[in-house]
């Protein structure tokens, strides 16, 4: 009997050895989008140890044939409680994932699903992003901000397979079709959308309910992307960030119309030569102003627009 319980002891051990010896608590739920989509949401705010890191939003698709997720999450705890959740809904193995973009919140559970024998898909702009300076300074980071979560056992992983471009395909019965629509966000994002299920994973494409962050992105580039996917007529709309949408056309003009009118003013004001400090002063940000995030993310979004508008208006 000793040797039973050892034993049953060691099966419940064995996910959260694989992803390192400490297991997330955070609370995370499942949500049903449709009839094979689901995704979980991450908390607000920065990546922390008050969310564990868990910051970002996830989602997975059941087809007969296995399991697609979108997104692995900020760390393998996070990952491997993932892994549990899609087991109280499905049996099916783990076939594949697909990585948005290679920010930290988003792929740094990979290795759990890797162990798994799921094969990683991203674009092929994201080759050799795990190898670059900013990675292992970004892996330190995290490893302090994040620890234990994010450890030294914490691995970067580069994908099996990246894609060049659009492409449709086909698993288990459901049709998808994955989108390039960098450079915007980064200059690798990918965006999924489940035909079947009407559901469309943005990525950090998408902003929901808050200002984006923008930084110094190519904000022409992620205009053209976000009509990219208005074409697609999603029913569901799940963000990178935040609560999933059921009428994702909103949120999607929202997204597009914010930078539109950061290029509009940043632009002219680089144009004309209006100094940035008096051209941000001058412009009525009211819109935006009340809404979550503005504060810390508004002001620089300006600041990086104006600079790489001004870059355009020289070049032109």
């Amino acid at each position: 009997m000793q040797r039973i319980l050892l034993a049953l002891f060691c099966l419940v051990l064995l996910p959260a050895a694989r992803a390192g010896t400490e297991v997330a608590t955070v609370p995370m739920e499942v949500v049903k989008l449709g009839p094979h989509s689901y995704f979980v949401q991450g908390q607000s705010g920065a990546a922390s140890s008050a969310n564990e890191g868990f910051m970002s939003n996830a989602g997975f698709v059941v087809t007969r044939d296995g399991v697609i997720v979108f997104d692995a999450l900020g760390s393998p705890p996070l990952a491997q409680k993932l892994v549990g959740l899609i087991r109280t809904i499905t049996r099916q193995p783990i076939k594949r994932v697909i990585v948005s973009h290679y920010h930290a919140d988003h792929f740094y559970g990979l290795q759990v699903f890797k162990a798994l024998g799921a094969e990683i898909w991203a674009h092929r702009l994201a080759e050799g992003a795990t190898r670059a300076e900013e990675a292992a300074q970004r892996l330190a980071q995290r490893r302090e901000a994040l620890f234990p979560w994010v450890d030294e056992k914490t691995q970067l992983l580069e994908a099996d397979r990246f894609v060049e471009g659009d492409m449709d395909f086909e698993m288990g019965g459901l049709n998808f079709a994955l989108r390039h629509v960098g450079p915007a966000h980064s200059r690798e994002d990918l965006a999924l959308m489940v035909k079947q299920d009407g559901v469309l994973f943005a990525g950090d494409l998408v902003f929901r309910g808050r200002v984006p962050f923008v930084g110094d992105a190519d904000s022409r580039s992620w205009i053209a992307a976000l009509d990219k996917l208005i074409v697609l007529k999603p029913r569901v709309l799940v963000p990178g960030h935040g609560a999933h949408s059921r009428n994702p056309d909103v949120d999607l003009v929202f997204t597009r119309d914010y930078l539109t009118f950061l290029r509009a003013h940043m632009g002219k004001a680089a144009r004309d030569l209006v100094p940035f400090e008096e051209a941000y002063a001058r412009t009525d940000w009211s819109k935006y102003r009340a809404m979550p995030a503005f504060d810390e993310a508004n002001r620089m979004n300006a600041y990086n627009q104006y600079l790489r508008l001004e870059q355009e208006a020289t070049a032109e």
